[in-house]
């Protein structure tokens, strides 16, 4: 996790939706927090990049972005629209530091998690067992959307 500035930094979370199930971890900084998938972008790379990789490192899932809303999407020299995000934030971290984060939609043909520490804990959720979970205002809203917008009939 490294930080680009000491005051702020770009992260990018990820809403992976496999049938009609939405992958949630718990936290390990903040306890009982149920979140999505994510992480800091690094110098390297652009958010899209940042997603898939730690998608990839956290869960061990390859996944593809929901890009139904990126609207070009040749590569031209020194030119690659990015997938637009669901949804952009900021919030504080501490008192010296914030995050900016970009919120991904994705898909994954599997639900077969590979934890990156075996002591973390995922979860699969459906809709309806989202209504019965606590969870921040943001996380319920997101995960839900993710559910409506990409998960099966």
């Amino acid at each position: 996790m490294a930080h680009i500035h000491e005051k702020m930094d770009f992260t990018t979370e990820v809403f992976i939706v496999h049938k009609n199930k939405v992958l949630l971890r718990r936290h390990e900084k903040f306890g009982s927090v149920w979140l999505s998938v994510g992480g800091h972008v690094e110098l390297d790379e652009d958010p899209t990049q940042t997603a898939i990789r730690e998608v990839k490192e956290e869960v061990g899932l390859d996944v593809v972005l929901d890009a139904r809303d990126r609207r070009f999407t040749s590569v031209e020299e020194n030119w690659n629209e990015l997938i637009p995000p669901a949804a952009l934030g900021r919030h504080r971290v501490n008192e010296t530091h914030e995050h900016i984060v970009l919120v991904y939609f994705a898909t994954s043909d599997s639900d077969a998690v590979v934890p990156e520490k075996p002591d973390d804990v995922w979860m699969w959720v459906t809709k309806d067992e989202l209504a019965a979970m606590e969870l921040l205002p943001n996380i319920r809203y997101y995960a839900e959307a993710a559910l409506e917008r990409l998960g099966t009939q």
